[in-house]
């Protein structure tokens, strides 16, 4: 397609040539060898004079060329097309690459950089890298076919023009390079810095507010904002400055090339035709020339970009945890000497833990901060690839070719419930297209979370009612039972709840602990306290300090037998 539009770019300006040379001699449609055999055969379409045919032939040179900007149109359109197309396409294969990373992977990268990459950066290399390399691609052919054709009439001219010219960009853009690559790569760090203030003024919103920080946080933005508006403007004029200075080295080459093509010819009537062919083709190349610079100005510009994507394309594995088969919870969950230690961490968290949790019990996890009680459930939770030992469901282990099936059984609730800006329904039903919802498993949940009641009564639009981002329309009680709604939806073998009442006031947390309640016996529970009040009734507590079980029991053995426990007991 790109060939064929510079064929027809070629062929309209070659058309100048005898167009221009029949207008100033009408003789020449009689004496031409070119154009006689046309002559000739159109007087079958009721042409009889030179005049006729000069019209004629005007009407055909002005359709050639219509034909040729029409195809111009649809390759840009095939260009657009494509280059957008490519955007989706690294756009689909960076989430890709993110969300089927290990969960250790998360614990050392900014989200805030992440969305940067995949909304900003990408759409940056499609507008700076993508759309200039075919740009240079169909500009090049362009200027190819163009320089062909004048080698053809005058090849030292048509050589010495395309010189002079690409000798002038070339030199120009040398000099600028090295320019290029700096500011290329002090707009991604500012593009991240922006990205960043923007993500922790929104999300502490609040306190911003409270302490009155807002001015704080516009001077934040605003120092990485303006550089890099500063850096996309400098590259933008290197890639227009040009274009003013070779404007005028073009007239005047034009002006010697029709002195040229003067002295050459026997008159002005000879040398028209020439000198309307160098002006039209002077006229189509000195835009794409232009062109091609600047494509050439933003593949320098984007390099860092593009090194930053390529790096997480080609450097970041995808993880796909299979589906393999896990059956239901029976029997036990099990760890059986289990190690592991966070990457780049000094020590190890946990250090030959084993413990067995029988089906449908209650069971807490309580330590100091840094014990490793939430490393634990993780790990249980199959989020960690563990350093040795072993994670056993009824006795078989958990790897990487079951762990997806034995996740599906589970149900977790966080100490920080995620919501979405959806309905209650939505939120409850995390994942499930709004089509998909069961709404009889939605309402059986929130019975059991203590939630349908409130729900029903309290909601204008009940199950439909929208949460607004992050459920900033609840309260945090409210929020907490969504979450032990939504591990409920899909019936899970197991709930897990991490820390989940320790943001809640003693009244609040009773009423969560209620709807915990009605899941004992019934599902196998287990539970990250940080006060001790929500464990009291569990059927097996476990001690952690510095990553090592120190003590196991119930409430009451542990009081009686465990120095470190009964403190912490006594301090709550």
């Amino acid at each position: 397609m790109i060939t064929f539009m510079a064929l027809l770019d070629a062929l309209g300006v070659a058309s100048i040539v005898p167009f221009i040379g029949v207008l100033t001699n009408a003789e020449l449609v009689e004496t031409n060898p070119f154009l006689l055999p046309l002559y000739t055969s159109s007087t079958d379409f009721g042409i009889s004079s030179p005049q006729q045919f000069i019209l004629a032939f005007g009407l055909g040179v002005f359709v050639l060329y219509m034909v040729s900007v029409c195809f111009k149109a649809l390759t840009t359109y095939a260009i657009l097309r494509f280059a957008l197309m490519q955007e989706f396409s690294i756009g689909k294969r960076l989430i890709e690459r993110y969300l089927r990373q290990p969960y250790t992977w998360y614990l050392r990268r900014n989200s805030a950089e992440l969305s940067k990459t995949i909304l900003s950066e990408v759409q940056h290399v499609t507008k700076q890298a993508i759309l200039p390399t075919l740009t240079l691609i169909s500009q090049g052919t362009v200027i190819l076919a163009l320089l062909l054709l004048l080698v053809l009439i005058d090849p030292a001219l048509a050589l010495t023009v395309g010189v002079v010219l690409g000798a002038a960009y070339v030199l120009i853009y040398l000099a600028c390079r090295q320019y290029l690559a700096v500011i290329g790569r002090d707009r991604v760090e500012a593009n991240q810095k922006r990205f960043t203030v923007l993500d922790e003024a929104f999300s502490g919103i609040k306190e911003i507010k409270v302490m009155a920080l807002e001015d704080a946080y516009i001077r934040r933005f605003c120092k990485p904002a303006r550089l890099y508006s500063k850096h996309l403007a400098a590259a933008e004029i290197i890639g227009q400055l040009p274009r003013y200075v070779l404007e005028a080295i073009a007239f005047g080459g034009l002006l010697l090339i029709m002195l040229t093509v003067l002295a050459r010819s026997e008159g002005v009537s000879d040398a028209l035709p020439l000198v309307a062919l160098y002006a039209f083709a002077g006229y189509r190349l000195m835009p794409a020339i232009q062109k091609i610079f600047q494509a050439a100005v933003k593949l320098r510009f984007v390099g860092p970009t593009l090194d930053s994507i390529h790096r997480d394309i080609r450097g970041l594995t995808a993880t796909r945890l299979d589906d393999g088969p896990v059956s239901k919870l029976t029997q036990s969950v099990e760890l059986d000497n289990v190690s592991f230690q966070y990457p780049d961490a000094k020590r190890h968290t946990l250090k030959d833990i084993s413990l067995t949790i029988p089906h449908r019990t209650t069971v807490g996890f309580v330590g100091t901060t840094g014990s490793g009680k939430t490393t634990v459930v993780d790990i249980i939770l199959g989020l960690h690839a563990i350093d040795s030992g072993t994670l056993k469901i009824d006795g078989k282990s958990i790897d990487a070719g079951n762990a997806r099936s034995w996740q599906s059984t589970i149900g977790y609730v966080p100490q920080d419930i995620y919501l979405t800006d959806a309905s209650i329904a939505s939120n409850i039903a995390f994942g499930a297209e709004e089509q998909d919802i069961d709404q009889q498993k939605v309402e059986q949940a929130a019975k059991i979370a203590n939630l349908y009641d409130f729900v029903v009564n309290e909601l204008p639009d009940q199950f439909e009612t929208q949460l607004g981002e992050r459920g900033v329309r609840l309260s945090v009680g409210q929020r907490q039972r969504v979450g032990i709604a939504r591990a409920l939806y899909n019936n899970p073998d197991v709930i897990i709840l991490d820390e989940a009442t320790s943001a809640l006031d003693n009244l609040t947390e009773h009423a969560v602990m209620e709807a915990v309640k009605r899941l004992q016996g019934e599902k196998t529970v287990i539970i990250i306290a940080h006060r001790l009040s929500t464990i009291k009734s569990c059927d097996r507590i476990f001690l952690l300090e510095q990553g090592q079980i120190t003590g196991q029991g119930t409430y009451s053995e542990l009081i009686e037998k465990n120095e470190v426990f009964r403190a912490m007991a006594a301090d709550h």
